[in-house]
């Protein structure tokens, strides 16, 4: 067998493999014999065919089931004798300049890149230090207040804070627009759904009253034939209701599912559940810029075949996503959509699978099931939760990768530059209070 390597691009190798004639015409000479002793041939008898006659009859089909075979055999040979290591299965394409009783075959395929672990000194990255406040948690009780606010009914004017069911139609050039109509919509006064200039429009107004507001869509909005225009909308202020917040009281608590220890427990377990979030913030930011830095730092040429299968699985838990929400759609996901995601993933793995082998990285048993703890801490019967991830292996995998990633974040924590930035709570949940309220992003409803 003689081995070759006729050229490479990249990732791509095309392997020509050239079969000895001796090898093939042994391999076809013997399946021959084995066939006449069992082919049936009209004018002989079973077992009786004349091995010329098989020979004649069968020569070009057994010698295409040999090359098969030998393809099959010689491929891991070959990979082998050349130190190759494919991140795929092959393309098999046969070769006919060749001498007669020779075969021969090219394999082209990629194969997995060498990654070399760059110095990751010149890596910045930012620690963010914060803690929960009093401040913070009582935001927190105002905010689970504000979910369960009931409305009532009111005869005085709209202020802000207010809700208001509206009807409306909006004008463009005297000109009624599409999606500029709406009957008895509920809307928050200050709420900020609806483009700027439309809250404040209605302040001061009752129900029964009509108004016209004159406003401008901003540069840009999400509808592009809207974005800038000058529009006129005529409401009509049917009812105006005000808020009325519940107490802070034990039905209160109870409504949160804490039964015992009323308001007292409830803000022990806010401020318990506010830490963890935070904690955990803390960890998958600081995990991001991690992977960032490698990514960036460890400039990988990554196998096309390896980002196809992960854009498919993606894509495919995509669908699954979806089905188990309630949607149910003919449209496909493109594969497109999936591919920058996949082709980080798959750098990603490649590299960290370095680091833990370079580096001998063991899994951290310890961290596993502090991981573990800490997720069935939310569920009423955590030892439940605790004992069904150690008695599946495949959900407990998922937090073994989660914790050797998380000792991948360590090692590159060592290795970079890392500085401490002083935040705070608010800051790190809600990055951008005013960027969640961009202009583009709202509509009429």
């Amino acid at each position: 067998m003689q081995v070759s390597i006729e050229s490479s691009e990249r990732l791509e190798r095309r392997m020509r493999v050239e079969l000895p004639a001796e090898q093939i015409n042994e391999s076809v000479e013997k399946r021959l014999k084995e066939l006449s002793r069992s082919v049936k041939l009209d004018g002989f008898r079973p077992g009786k065919v004349p091995i010329s006659v098989v020979r004649k009859r069968f020569s070009d089909q057994v010698r295409q089931e040999i090359f098969g075979d030998l393809v099959k055999s010689t491929y891991f040979e070959a990979l082998s004798q050349e130190n190759l290591l494919p991140a795929g299965d092959p393309v098999i394409e046969p070769v006919g300049d060749v001498p007669e009783d020779t075969m021969a075959y090219v394999a082209v395929f990629e194969v997995m890149p060498e990654v070399e672990l760059q110095d990751l000194s010149s890596a910045s990255i930012r620690r963010q230090a914060a803690t929960v406040s009093d401040a913070d948690q009582g935001n927190m009780i105002e905010k689970l207040r504000k979910q369960r606010t009931t409305w009532n009914e009111t005869e005085r004017e709209v202020r802000d804070g207010d809700q208001v069911i509206i009807s409306f139609k909006g004008f463009i050039d005297g000109e009624a627009f599409e999606g500029g109509t709406a009957e008895e919509v509920p809307l928050v006064i200050g709420s900020g759904a609806m483009i700027d200039g439309f809250d404040a429009g209605l302040i001061g107004s009752s129900a029964g009253d009509k108004r016209t507001l004159e406003l401008q869509f901003p540069e840009d909005y999400r509808v592009e034939t809207l974005a800038g225009k000058d529009a006129v909308f005529e409401v009509d202020v049917i009812k105006v209701s005000e808020p009325d917040l519940p107490e802070l009281d034990d039905e209160f608590a109870r409504a949160f599912g804490v039964e015992e220890g009323g308001v007292e427990a409830l803000y022990l377990e806010i401020r318990s559940n506010m830490e963890r979030e935070l904690e955990e913030k803390i960890r998958s930011d600081l995990k991001q810029q991690a992977m960032d830095a490698l990514l960036e730092i460890n400039n990988l040429e990554v196998p096309k075949v390896l980002v196809k299968r992960e854009a498919e699985g993606l894509q495919h838990q995509a669908r699954e996503n979806m089905a188990q929400g309630g949607q149910t759609s003919s449209i496909e996901l493109p594969l497109d959509l999936f591919h920058e995601q996949a082709q980080r993933r798959v750098a990603l793995g490649l590299i960290i699978g370095e680091i833990i082998r370079k580096n001998d990285i063991q899994l951290d048993e310890t961290q596993v099931r502090k991981r573990v703890e800490q997720f069935a801490g939310s569920y009423e019967s955590p030892q439940e939760v605790v004992d069904y991830y150690y008695s599946n292996k495949n959900q407990l995998a998922q937090i073994e990768n989660v914790v050797l990633e998380d000792q991948v974040v360590d090692w590159v924590l060592e290795k970079a530059r890392v500085e401490e930035v002083e935040s705070d709570f608010d800051q790190l949940m809600n990055p951008s209070n005013e960027a969640a309220r961009e202009p583009a992003g709202k509509g009429l409803f």
